[in-house]
């Protein structure tokens, strides 16, 4: 009785894609909203219980494995400046999918950097690890190094760490901001964040008047780039993996106990 309460019941087909190393749930809900996502030969809708086991998913023509979330890695990745990030692109622009094809199992990014960016991008076959560290709720910071053209003020400088509107009308919370050089024409700065907006240190520099010339991420929460090369990327060490579960352990744990007295 338990079994075919279980097979009817299934799982969110986003959740199923996420568990499989795909896409996390937010991209799964984008690839099905695009056709993407078909289930035994029909195109899928957001929701849609399945059972990973029994029923054929496929996401742009290629079946996933159920057997991939068993298999969870963690990868450090060195993004170049004109890749973007994604595991394909319709427009036919380099992806980041192309620098990793050769991890142990397909991973996808947490999180983005967009295509004039580089530096430290994330990425992983765990879908509620990927799912916990973008969300808001946990403020995993990100670290920037930030080239400015032609000069910056105390006055901007106060105005990025005291926080910002940007243009679609979000005001960003405060930053951790620090100028570490100035040549003539151009600054170089360290700027914090614990947000994740798109383009948000971009947006950021130029609600302010600053003109970004290079935006390189050098941190992610305890995970650092470090001397990665453009293009390479590492696994994750057991040391940054267990730092970057202890900053989102806490309100993960007080999030279960709360569901469980419901």
């Amino acid at each position: 009785m338990t079994e075919k309460k279980t097979g009817a019941a299934g799982v969110r087909i986003q959740k199923a894609i996420s568990d499989a190393g795909v896409a996390s749930r937010r991209k799964a809900e984008e690839l099905i909203e695009q056709g993407l996502v078909t289930v035994n030969g029909r195109r899928a809708v957001i929701g849609q219980k399945v059972n990973p086991k029994r029923d054929l998913i496929a996401v742009d023509g290629q079946k996933i494995d159920p057997r991939e979330q068993s298999k969870k890695i963690y990868v450090a990745l060195h993004k170049p400046r004109g890749f973007v990030t994604t595991m394909s692109d319709e427009l036919g622009r380099r992806c980041v999918a192309e620098l990793v094809a050769d991890t142990p199992a397909r991973v996808y990014p947490i999180g983005r950097l967009d295509r004039n960016s580089e530096g430290l991008l994330l990425l992983t076959n765990d879908g509620e690890f990927a799912n916990t560290i973008m969300h808001p709720r946990y403020h995993v910071n990100k670290v920037y190094r930030v080239t400015v053209r032609p000069d910056v003020t105390d006055d901007q400088v106060m105005r990025l760490a005291e926080g910002v509107r940007l243009d679609d009308g979000f005001v960003t919370s405060p930053a951790q901001v620090l100028v570490i050089s100035k040549e003539a024409g151009r600054v170089v700065m360290q700027i914090t964040i614990s947000e994740g907006k798109n383009r948000q240190v971009r947006r950021m520099c130029e609600a302010v008047g600053l003109e970004v010339a290079r935006l390189k991420r050098i941190a992610v929460g305890p995970v650092r780039l470090g001397m990665l090369q453009p293009g390479q990327w590492r696994m994750l060490t057991a040391q940054e993996l267990s730092a970057l579960k202890s900053i989102i352990a806490p309100a993960g744990e007080g999030r279960a106990k709360r569901g469980g007295k419901r």
